[in-house]
């Protein structure tokens, strides 16, 4: 999302942010959004689907349209999973992804080439990457804390730590309903629970354990106030058979009840908008009454640009 005119703030998995001109905001699949609903905030939202190029004419061929040939081994690239949520672009930055941005949403409402609209994605989201690293500018925290930030400030890991805490961060997105203990993890990754907890320290400034518990917290967050389903069926989805279990886990995790927790996410919802252009997916049922949108999780064969969104 791109910022063009007005202020206001942006909430991303339970972290608001300002908006003024030139706020880049990115959200990843699966995370919950909320806009802050303030009048006279427009952005530009970009959607699309990460995915490999297709299929090519063969320019050499004899017949002149081209047999269809296979792309070259690259994908339409992302930024990373733990790269900043929130960057506020300013001089010559700002104007190129104003210039990027401007000229995709031109191109794409004149359905031009599909191959030239993934170009010019490839081109912008290289760009953005090249703006380098920028801790997480203004999430607001009850404590204070800056989410991009350990206990005593940006964590930077030695290169095997950071591998091996990827390959954890991997494992974990596929088993935190499954297993929070920190052993099968580290047996996972062939290496020891000190081992795993080092290189978690290293990068996050919090323990293996801290940061399992913290992403099945996120997980029950986003269930809680995305979603009507009951706070038992909740819990064991998240690996809680006992409903009792669950909520003492939240309580001490959040410091209140998953149905306090849920009340409060969903008192102050606004009006959801729904999609504005082909392509795009409605809201569900609950996203409209809790105010919450759920980031679509990419899906195959869908063409890597799925449509543009202007509010």
């Amino acid at each position: 999302m791109l910022v063009s005119k007005g202020h206001g703030t942006h909430e991303v998995d339970f972290e608001v942010y300002p908006c003024r001109p030139g706020t880049l905001v990115w959200a990843r699949p699966g995370q919950l959004v909320r806009p802050g609903g303030q009048p006279g905030l427009d952005a530009t939202l970009l959607c699309w689907t990460p995915g490999p190029w297709p299929a090519t004419p063969d320019p050499t061929s004899p017949d002149g349209a081209g047999s269809l040939v296979a792309a070259p081994a690259v994908a339409v690239p992302d930024l990373p999973q733990d790269g900043p949520t929130h960057r506020q672009l300013a001089g010559e930055d700002e104007d190129a992804v104003i210039n990027e941005v401007s000229q995709l949403v031109v191109d794409c409402e004149r359905e031009l080439s599909p191959e030239l609209l993934r170009q010019q994605l490839a081109t912008l989201l290289l760009r953005i990457r090249l703006l380098g690293p920028q801790p997480t500018e203004g999430a607001w925290h009850a404590d204070g804390a800056n989410p991009a930030d350990g206990p005593e400030g940006p964590w930077r890991g030695g290169e095997s730590e950071t591998e091996t805490y990827t390959r954890f961060r991997d494992d974990l997105e596929r088993g935190y309903a499954r297993t929070r203990r920190v052993e099968d993890y580290a047996d996972g990754l062939g290496c020891c629970v000190r081992t795993l907890t080092r290189a978690s320290l290293a990068a996050t400034g919090r323990s293996a354990k801290q940061v399992i518990d913290d992403r099945v917290t996120l997980e029950a967050k986003r269930l809680l106030a995305g979603t009507d389903l009951p706070v038992a069926e909740i819990g064991r989805r998240l690996g809680f058979p006992e409903p009792t279990n669950f909520g003492r886990f939240f309580q001490r995790e959040v410091g209140q009840s998953p149905g306090a927790f849920r009340a409060g996410a969903t008192a102050e919802a606004g009006p959801s908008a729904g999609p504005a252009s082909p392509g795009a997916e409605a809201a569900t049922d609950d996203e409209a009454a809790t105010g919450w949108a759920r980031v679509p999780t990419p899906r195959s064969p869908l063409d890597p640009v799925s449509g543009f969104v202007q509010a």
